[in-house]
């Protein structure tokens, strides 16, 4: 469930006509926050600016974020933030962030360690109280459609005279002057060519396994928060699924624009600058490998014993990719992809079997953390002499209603 969610204040059924409008949520409320701090924690300096972190803290301890939103896209940008230290609460709408309707497994992947508040925002109580939250807040990230973000107050012109410092993050599907259209992950996907390109040539386009716009929308939306704070300023930051997509599409995009050149699908999700650089079939599974100079083109050759003249440079092989790809093709079937990639990796040859999800999270145990009972990915980011406590996801509520 990817989508964008705005409406949710409002009657269920126009929270679910707004839903998918904006940044990976689906729709149905703009919800509130509570501005009293969790039980045991001090309020801290005035609206959450500036806090000295002890020693051992989080990088980001001191910082306050509420954020407005449902599902995916806001809620992990936040949840990066919150395991860097910061202090995220979420503003959730009477009937709560749509992903604890999933499942408590799904709502704790993307809310582990914040707060929860639960207000309604179609009310002058409900606005209150937001005005309270945002007075002790450095920031707010709002996951909702155009309509959504600007009816329910969440703009920074219209926070500004609650606290001129904040910073206000727009996530959208398409941009804040773009419209309400629906931007579910798959939507925008397929809006902004990436369906196109994934798939074997003449097959159908595909989508991949997991929600990469929502996701890569998330991570955008941290940075351009973090970089706005860093200013010492306040002011608006706006990040769309779109821009995002494209922006990612980089040499891809560039070639087209500066050469005319059409982005085309390769068997097996082969490179298409890299030869070779694709998946192979093995005596058992399949291997990804990645040579992308002639170094480890030399290495892997003498080792997998490839029969062929005339690939010693990458230009022959991208002039010939058709020969090359048989030719490693025939010397890969010699052994699985496990052993393909043991002997591989001893020789600093970029190579790795496919593995799936439950064989992966096997595979690196210590990237599993415990946050409340629930065991999850942890953070992706390693710092220096922090060790991050992965705190449950909160209740509805838990810290605070309106």
């Amino acid at each position: 469930m990817n989508g964008v969610g705005a409406a949710g204040h409002d009657a269920q059924q126009a929270a679910d006509e707004d839903a998918g409008s904006t940044a990976g949520q689906e729709i149905r409320s703009a919800a509130g926050q509570d501005a009293r701090p969790a039980a045991g924690q001090d309020a801290g300096p005035a609206a959450g600016h500036d806090a000295q972190p002890a020693a051992g803290a989080g990088p980001l301890a001191g910082l306050r974020v509420l954020e407005v939103g449902h599902i995916l896209a806001g809620p992990y940008a936040t949840m990066l933030l919150a395991d860097l230290g910061a202090e995220v609460t979420k503003v959730e709408p009477p009937g709560g962030d749509l992903s604890r309707q999933v499942s408590d497994s799904y709502f704790a992947s993307l809310n582990r360690g914040k707060r929860s508040v639960r207000l309604d925002l179609t009310t002058q109580e409900g606005q209150d109280r937001l005005h309270e939250l945002v007075r002790e807040a450095r920031a707010l990230l709002v996951n909702l459609k155009p309509s959504a973000i600007r009816r329910f107050g969440l703009t920074y012109e219209a926070l500004r005279p609650y606290n001129e410092r904040l910073v206000c993050v727009a996530l959208t599907g398409w941009g804040m002057d773009a419209g309400d259209e629906p931007a579910f992950d798959y939507v925008v996907q397929a809006a902004t060519g990436i369906a196109a390109l994934t798939g074997e040539p003449g097959g159908p386009p595909l989508l991949p396994g997991y929600s990469s716009a929502d996701n890569s929308a998330g991570l955008t939306a941290a940075l351009g928060l973090l970089a706005q704070v860093v200013s010492g300023r306040g002011g608006q930051v706006e990040v769309s699924l779109r821009d995002v997509m494209l922006s990612q599409l980089n040499y891809r995009a560039a070639a087209w624009l500066n050469e005319g050149t059409e982005p085309r699908r390769l068997p097996h999700g082969a490179h298409s600058y890299y030869v070779p650089a694709q998946l192979f079939p093995t005596a058992e599974g399949h291997l990804a490998l990645f040579i992308t100079h002639d170094g480890f083109w030399k290495t892997f050759a003498a080792e997998a014993k490839v029969e062929g003249e005339g690939f010693a440079t990458m230009a022959e092989r991208a002039a010939r990719r058709e020969e090359v790809v048989t030719a490693v093709t025939r010397a890969l079937a010699a052994d699985t992809a496990a052993a393909w990639e043991a002997r591989l990796r001893s020789l600093r040859v970029p190579a790795a079997a496919v593995r799936t999800l439950p064989e992966a999270l096997t595979a690196a145990p210590e990237a599993v953390v415990d946050a409340g009972g629930f065991r999850l990915v942890g953070s992706p980011i390693r710092v220096t002499g922090y060790d991050p406590s992965y705190g449950p996801p909160p209740r509805l509520g838990e810290h605070g209603t309106a």
